[in-house]
């Protein structure tokens, strides 16, 4: 008989996002392995009650303050809540977590991410912001404290499980498909003239 592994304990910033909604269907599905510790959404006050009381989670954080007043009367007075991105960093050191699910849209999760990884706790990013501004500082702080970053985006998810255990000499090229970003409804005929310039600035747009 195989071995069950640990039960991972996660934070979700961004939770009420697609990625954070996507994330508590897995810990749904899976009770288990994964079990949620700490919420925070940026100003979705019910759909954030909802999931606090759902997972039982005695730490969130509304990034938002402003709708502070309003989420306390929905929930457990014995929930934590922070706020801002001093609240954001709070949950991203969460002294239970395992592992921090950085699902925050733009460069807002960066500060949350350098502190997780600085608590000795694995990132999953789905916000590639974070790595196209830092990937060097992000990596190599996780270099140094011996934690995992985990790309959670599909096609880098697809990329990580393709070179998960394969040397560098293994893998001669990876060919990516071109189903969404800046140019997915470009003609195809004017693809061939793409440049980076326009690419970089389109995507910048994108995001």
């Amino acid at each position: 008989m195989s071995e069950v592994p640990p039960r991972k304990k996660v934070v979700v910033l961004g939770s009420t996002g697609s990625i954070g909604e996507s994330a508590l269907k897995v810990a749904r599905d899976i009770p288990e392995r994964m079990e949620v510790v700490g919420l925070a959404a940026n100003r979705s006050v019910d759909r954030l009650a909802e999931q606090i009381a759902e997972f039982s989670v005695q730490d969130a954080c509304l990034f938002d303050p402003t709708g502070l007043d309003q989420l306390r009367t929905k929930i457990d007075d014995k929930v934590t809540v922070h706020t801002g991105e001093d609240g954001l960093v709070e949950l991203a050191q969460h002294p239970d977590a395992d592992m921090v699910l950085i699902a925050i849209v733009g460069v807002a999760g960066l500060r949350p991410a350098l502190a997780a990884i600085e608590a000795g706790k694995d990132i999953a990013v789905a916000s590639k912001e974070i790595l196209v501004m830092a990937g060097e500082t992000v990596m190599k702080a996780a270099r140094e404290k011996g934690v995992n970053v985990l790309p959670v985006d599909s096609e880098h998810n697809a990329i990580f499980q393709c070179l998960e255990g394969r040397k560098p000499e293994e893998v001669s090229r990876l060919i990516l498909t071109a189903s969404g970003g800046p140019f997915r409804q470009a003609k195809k005929e004017d693809l061939a003239n793409v440049t980076v310039d326009q690419a970089l600035k389109l995507s910048l747009i994108h995001i």
